[in-house]
């Protein structure tokens, strides 16, 4: 079975200003350990808030680095420096907009400011790039929403398959006839 390759992508300006702990994609690297049950290695990162780096970040896990699944954190809000979408929108052949449609109802069950997020995903060639907010608490709401279409999205894209522990999360893939 094929070792998948999870890039893991924080978005920060304050990664740049020195000394920093990065707690969001620390919290992407434990839930998904929580999740899979089948090999992964992580392909990690911390970017500043810059578009041309984050695009260029995503370009290189999804052709040269083979990561089947992207995740990033960070630079989803209205701030004008929050373009993670806009560099994800860029780099995508195809967008996959019921990602963002679905974090966005599981965080307002929680916060009324949870419009104010823009998370999308999208594809590139044989990669799934996913946009998570910044917030630990809201990282693992917003995975539990979504995390059970991934396996078979990868699936269809005919990458690694994802074994997860079913006591935590249920990957959903239909009943083959």
């Amino acid at each position: 079975m094929t070792k998948a390759k999870i890039g893991i992508v924080t978005v920060s300006d304050r990664a740049s200003a020195g000394v920093y702990e990065d707690i969001s994609g620390q919290a992407i690297i434990d839930t998904l350990n929580d999740y899979l049950t089948s090999e992964w290695e992580p392909v990690y990162q911390v970017i500043p808030d810059e578009q041309d780096v984050i695009e260029a970040t995503l370009i290189k896990m999804a052709d040269e680095q083979d990561c089947s699944l992207i995740v990033t954190t960070g630079g989803t809000g209205p701030a004008k420096r929050d373009v993670t979408p806009e560099a994800t929108e860029a780099v995508c052949d195809r967008m996959m907009p019921g990602f963002g449609e679905l974090m966005r109802a599981e965080s307002l069950k929680f916060v009324p400011t949870a419009i104010l997020s823009r998370q999308t995903a999208g594809l590139r060639g044989d990669s799934l790039i996913v946009n998570l907010p910044g917030k630990p608490k809201s990282i693992r709401e917003c995975l539990d929403a979504v995390f059970p279409a991934i396996p078979y999205c990868i699936d269809l894209m005919e990458g690694p398959y994802l074994e997860c522990n079913e006591e935590v999360i249920k990957p959903f893939r239909p009943k083959k006839k």
